[in-house]
């Protein structure tokens, strides 16, 4: 959250002056009156709200009206990555964005675009829905981390960008794979072996990658293609040998009296020479 200048005597202070200004009167009364305020108390009372109120749209309220009163202010630019930060606690992610793009597009060399650009990312990233649904905003969401990483590699935020970007990445692998399985169990083994092929050649780094080696020698034997079954088991065994994966392809491939080695000359074939070069994984 973006840390506040003001102290907390100071803030107690503001908001104690607004309540007694405003006292007699509704709260709506003492919102149509916040011109009478400066830039500092209706920031503060923003803040005051998003630490007491359980809703954060109040929040957003007060901060949006210092951005409005008084435009061109150094309030009106704390006020405005608030608004991300306010809208985002409010899971209102278009809004967080838009606030977010806008303090991007007004104060792009500011200390605070790294944040800007943080909580942009995040409003993709905190909507990542389950595995079995549309996976847009998975992709929209890489695209803002690796904003962060690459622009802002120094900032606070960096390494958590790059920790999300992994886990996102690896959701749109599992999304691959949950594909891959519901072709594999109809007998499907083409579209199946597609699904997993994308695992094996974009998503290497992911934790779906021994699985999808295992689902590739399951397809592989289904269709009798034994080269490129046992090419995948090469691969499983060489990056990981230890896993439950591999003595499961390894159990199937020796029922048929094969072995995991690298034979002939299928893109696994490419991918195993990649990988015993240091290219792959």
């Amino acid at each position: 959250m973006a840390r506040s200048k003001i102290s907390a005597t100071m803030m107690a202070a503001v908001v104690a002056s607004m309540t007694l200004a405003g006292c007699g009167g509704s709260k709506k009364e003492e919102r149509e009156n916040l011109d009478r305020f400066t830039a500092e108390q209706i920031y503060t009372r923003g803040e005051y709200e998003l630490e007491n109120s359980r809703k954060p749209e109040d929040a957003v309220f007060y901060f949006s009206e210092v951005e409005r009163l008084y435009p061109y202010s150094e309030w009106a630019k704390r006020a405005l990555i608030m608004q991300a930060y306010s809208n985002h606690r409010a899971k209102n992610y278009e809004e967080a964005r838009g606030a977010a793009q806008r303090f991007l597009d007004t104060y792009p060399g500011d200390e605070d675009a790294a944040y800007a650009q943080y909580l942009l990312a995040l409003s993709y990233y905190d909507q990542i829905d389950e595995v079995g649904r549309d996976q847009g905003l998975t992709f929209q969401a890489l695209q803002a981390l690796r904003t962060v990483i690459e622009e802002y590699p120094d900032s606070e935020y960096a390494r958590s960008a790059i920790l999300k970007f992994d886990l996102a990445f690896d959701h749109l692998a599992a999304k691959e794979m949950e594909i891959g399985r519901y072709y594999l169990k109809r007998g499907h083994y083409a579209a199946a072996i597609s699904r997993f092929r994308v695992v094996v050649e974009e998503f290497q780094t992911t934790s779906q990658t021994p699985e999808a080696l295992l689902r590739l020698v399951e397809s592989y034997l289904a269709l009798g293609l034994n080269d490129e079954a046992q090419t995948a088991g090469a691969i499983l065994g060489h990056n990981f040998q230890s896993s439950p994966f591999y003595q499961d392809a390894y159990s199937q491939l020796r029922g048929r009296g094969l072995s995991p080695e690298a034979r002939g000359n299928s893109w696994l074939s490419n991918v195993y020479r990649q990988m015993i070069q240091g290219k792959w994984l």
